[in-house]
């Protein structure tokens, strides 16, 4: 309410009242992509640390499964065998190359779904679910050609070249070495349709499913907080919604980008090859491993990156 005083000519007071408009009460502020940078690679960060055992062992074994002669006859083999070979480091080989990624990575996710967020919200600082699955789309196929599909392709080479009589990669930057020497640029790039399909899909599911649980929380007011555990949660179910969504593209990325690369022509003949000689059940090899990397991971990630988020709003003012 605003009230103004006048005086007229005879010199009586009077005072009006007007009403001015205020933001509605449960609009949801802009986030800051510069905040969701910082935010999103600490979160990033912290999570691989915590979750690369898991997707090691998802990786050998839909590696393993077009072998001649299959290492594995399940997840609890893979893991035994391992560790009798190479201890608790060998299931962290490959690790350096997604750490050196996953920083970057969950930066330009988080960034680039609160910019396109921050273009498509109405007045009241909502999406609509449209609106919300391709904030999540534009995210995820940013973070597949940037950093994802280049970070990928190393770190399946690597796990695959463990596997081989005499490995050849000593570390993750001699191993980017070999790889661009002897292909090119193009060398970390393989598998990148099936990666950006991956990506965008992935982060279009969970990003949906993700606002629309934190929503029914928030009983329809976007500034409402939460809490850490009920993020999680919503987190944990928006990444089991990914796993079974599209686990499939997932198999076809890791064959194109592993070794054998060279026996397709390209990712849809991949995907030819794995349903000829595998069936649909070989489109969710690892599957098990998967979602229970990708279940905690999401909630970690989301998780940390909302506290992270109000951490920074408190410490650096953009409003």
């Amino acid at each position: 309410l605003l009230y103004t005083i006048k005086f007229e000519g005879d010199m009586t007071l009077q005072v009006e009242k007007t009403v001015v408009a205020a933001a509605p009460s449960g609009a949801a502020r802009k986030k800051h992509p510069g905040k969701a940078v910082m935010a999103g690679g600490f979160a990033g960060g912290l999570e691989i640390l915590c979750t690369f055992p898991t997707e090691y062992v998802k990786t050998q074994l839909q590696l393993d499964s077009r072998a001649i002669t299959p290492r594995y006859t399940g997840i609890a083999d893979c893991i035994k065998k391992t560790f009798s070979t190479h201890g608790v480091l060998g299931f962290y080989r490959g690790l350096s190359s997604l750490l050196y990624g996953s920083i970057p990575k969950a930066s330009v996710r988080f960034m680039g779904y609160e910019a396109l967020r921050n273009k498509l919200v109405d007045k009241d600082g909502k999406l609509t679910q449209g609106r919300t699955i391709l904030c999540g789309l534009g995210a995820g196929v940013m973070e597949a050609v940037v950093i994802v599909c280049p970070m990928e392709t190393v770190k399946v080479k690597f796990i695959h070249d463990q596997n081989q009589p005499n490995p050849r990669y000593r570390g993750f930057f001699h191993g980017v070495r070999e790889i661009v020497k002897q292909e090119g640029l193009r060398g970390t790039y393989q598998g990148l349709t099936a990666t950006v399909l991956k990506q965008g899909s992935n982060q279009a599911i969970r990003f949906f499913v993700f606002n629309n649980l934190k929503s029914y929380f928030q009983d329809g007011d976007n500034t409402k907080e939460i809490g850490a555990a009920r993020t999680f949660f919503c987190g944990g179910v928006a990444g089991a919604a990914s796993v079974f969504g599209n686990t499939p593209l997932d198999v076809v990325k890791t064959r194109m980008q592993g070794l054998d690369r060279h026996l397709y022509r390209n990712t849809f003949h991949c995907a030819q090859m794995v349903l000829k000689h595998d069936g649909l059940v070989g489109f969710y090899k690892g599957t098990v491993p998967r979602l229970g990397r990708v279940v905690f991971d999401v909630a970690f990630v989301f998780m940390i990156y909302e506290q992270t988020m109000k951490v920074l709003d408190y410490l650096w003012k953009t409003d």
